[in-house]
């Protein structure tokens, strides 16, 4: 059997696709390189150059390379970002998803694997996120994940395709040394650029409701989301039936603060980070159980902080820049 990974150059598509590979399962990547990299596919790789908007892209790579099922993390990712551009958020997000699913179903692929988002939440005024948790998205990033699971639900029901949507939180560190987060808006890649430069890392608040006054996230490793995504793809393969939805969360949070210590420790660069003005929205935690995936897809946080930020390290420092 055969996976399509859209967006498989990407960083976390990226690591998805060798975990595959590594489980010995055949993978063709698409990706348009817009944010991904073509060295970050593994030599000896299908990839097809291209868009998920594009349907005779998306027919040329299922029927060529016998695609049997799909992981689809093809998408344009900034929330932030997406505020400012909802067109372009909606297309790759929204309009891709349909094409994606139009060109499954003409054929016969029926296994798919959806990259969503803990932006499908909002901001939950809750302690542990929980997948029956009611859906409040805040951007169009946000919206557009959930719509991509709506139109999932809704072709299931009429249909023969099997599937199951991944909501990640804050995916972090690296499962290789040549992968690498190339994010210009995620935290880890700003504060080992920042080091990098020799300028010192910001804290964006520091008067919030939680233990130290810094913001509150479920950081997640990179290679843990990967294999979350094999375990997906082998129970389908088996046909074993999975909820619609995962929360991919370690249950435990760990503060913006905590992870500027970490980081100090890792790379022995000492530094107090600068504090800046609350950014608008930013909720004080965002944590979620991952309890439900643990059951499924053996979920499990098999990473510390310090190896999360080492890993990162490691890769950082071995990229071009």
């Amino acid at each position: 059997m055969t996976w399509l990974v859209t967006g498989g150059a990407g960083y976390i598509g990226a690591h998805v696709a060798r975990a595959l590979e590594a489980a010995g399962m055949g993978v063709v990547v698409l990706d348009d390189l817009s944010s991904g990299h073509r060295e970050f596919v593994a030599p000896g790789t299908a990839i097809v150059e291209g868009s998920v908007v594009d349907p005779a892209t998306v027919r040329a790579a299922l029927t060529d390379h016998s695609v049997t099922g799909v992981i689809h993390l093809a998408g344009f990712k900034y929330a932030g970002v997406s505020v400012e551009r909802p067109l372009h958020t909606y297309e790759q997000n929204v309009t891709g998803m349909q094409v994606l699913l139009s060109a499954m179903l003409d054929l016969d692929v029926t296994q798919l694997v959806f990259s969503s988002s803990a932006a499908c939440y909002g901001s939950p005024a809750v302690e542990l996120v929980t997948e029956d948790l009611a859906t409040h998205p805040e951007s169009p990033y946000g919206e557009s994940k959930l719509i991509g699971e709506w139109l999932i639900r809704d072709v299931a029901r009429v249909t023969q395709l099997r599937h199951t949507s991944l909501r990640y939180f804050n995916v972090v560190g690296s499962g290789a040394p040549d992968l690498y987060d190339t994010s210009p808006h995620n935290l880890f890649p700003l504060v080992l650029k920042a080091l990098t430069e020799g300028r010192t890392p910001m804290v964006r608040g520091d008067d919030y409701a939680t233990p130290d006054g810094s913001c509150v996230r479920d950081y997640v490793h990179v290679a843990d989301v990967a294999a979350a995504h094999v375990a997906a793809a082998k129970a389908l393969e088996a046909g074993r039936p999975l909820a619609p939805v995962y929360n991919l969360g370690s249950g435990e949070g760990l503060s913006v603060l905590e992870i500027m210590a970490a980081m100090a420790r890792v790379t022995g660069i000492a530094f107090t980070p600068v504090i800046a003005d609350r950014r608008p929205g930013d909720p004080d935690r965002i944590v979620a159980s991952g309890a439900l995936a643990a059951r499924d897809l053996d979920w499990v946080q098999r990473h510390t902080v310090d190896q999360m930020v080492q890993s990162a390290w490691s890769a950082w420092q071995s990229a071009p820049h």
